[in-house]
């Protein structure tokens, strides 16, 4: 299939290398890929010289797509808990510092987590208004924050998406949806892009395990390991064609981040997996 309206970048998730952040970098860069969504805590041990992560990004040909925050960080924080607001809002106002000075412009709002049940009505306006309060710090300062529904914490299902994209405020929250989170929760990618066509501002591409799979079905699985929960792209059970379809409708023109937690093999085989999926099987080229 040939994308060749899509006009969204392709960058990568340094996720899969763990702490091995330069690694990361010179692996990522010799795939042919141009971004990279490094890990935070690594992004902010450079938060009072920013021009040293910038140069050590340009080193290797990248730039930075963004940085993961939210309530994230510290076990237990949530958007949930009205108590925890302001650290959430200082937390994420020093990354947006540092995504700032790296030249780029998204903040992933991620989820507390772990899960514990479903949110109230009550809960939900209280993670508004932190999200709102911080979304607006961070937007001051040239970044979106935007919201990301994550399985097994606090923003989760499709009605709790909805009514947090209600409650918050539209022109300072948008929306990163992640396909593989998305789908494990029953909800349709493509259908939340359309939805949410206006505050689309950030997407990761990620791949969900079949249910009843193998290890056969994966050759190059390593050890004696479990299958991950999220696999290489193209070997999960997401069709990426009608995602990427939704995005091309909708104009988007940002970053859509490939991520795979966990390697089957190597991050560098794993990631070169993905990148070949991207270019023979969406139509969309990575390497110049």
């Amino acid at each position: 299939m040939n994308q060749i309206n899509f006009q969204g970048k392709i960058a990568v998730h340094a996720i899969t290398w763990g702490d091995r952040h330069l690694q990361a970098m010179e692996e990522a860069a010799q795939l042919g890929y141009r971004a990279i969504e490094p890990w935070p805590s690594f992004a902010l041990e450079y938060e009072d010289r920013t021009d040293e992560l910038r140069e050590i990004l340009q080193r290797y040909g990248l730039v930075m797509s963004a940085l993961y925050g939210g309530a994230s960080g510290i076990n237990g924080r949530r958007f949930t808990d009205a108590a925890q607001r302001q650290s959430i809002i200082d937390y994420n106002v020093r990354l947006a510092r540092v995504i700032a000075g790296c030249g780029a412009g998204h903040l992933v709002f991620g989820p507390g987590a772990p899960r514990l049940g479903k949110a109230t009505r009550e809960e939900l306006k209280i993670a508004a208004d932190t999200i709102n309060e911080a979304a607006k710090r961070t937007l001051e300062l040239g970044v979106k924050s935007c919201l990301h529904p994550h399985l097994w914490t606090e923003l989760q299902d499709g009605d709790e998406l909805d009514a947090l994209m209600e409650l918050c405020d539209p022109e300072a929250v948008f929306l990163a949806p992640d396909t593989a989170h998305l789908t494990g929760a029953g909800i349709d990618p493509a259908a939340v892009i359309r939805r949410y066509r206006e505050r689309v501002a950030y997407v990761h591409l990620k791949d969900l395990t079949p249910e009843g799979a193998t290890r056969e079905d994966f050759p190059m699985l390593m050890g004696n390991e479990a299958l991950p929960v999220f696999c290489e792209l193209g070997l999960g059970q997401i069709d990426f064609h009608p995602v990427i379809e939704a995005l091309t409708e909708i104009g988007y023109t940002g970053w859509v981040t490939v991520e795979i937690d966990q390697s089957t093999s190597t991050p560098y085989r794993s990631l070169e997996i993905c990148r070949d999926f991207v270019e023979s099987k969406l139509g969309i080229p990575i390497r110049d």
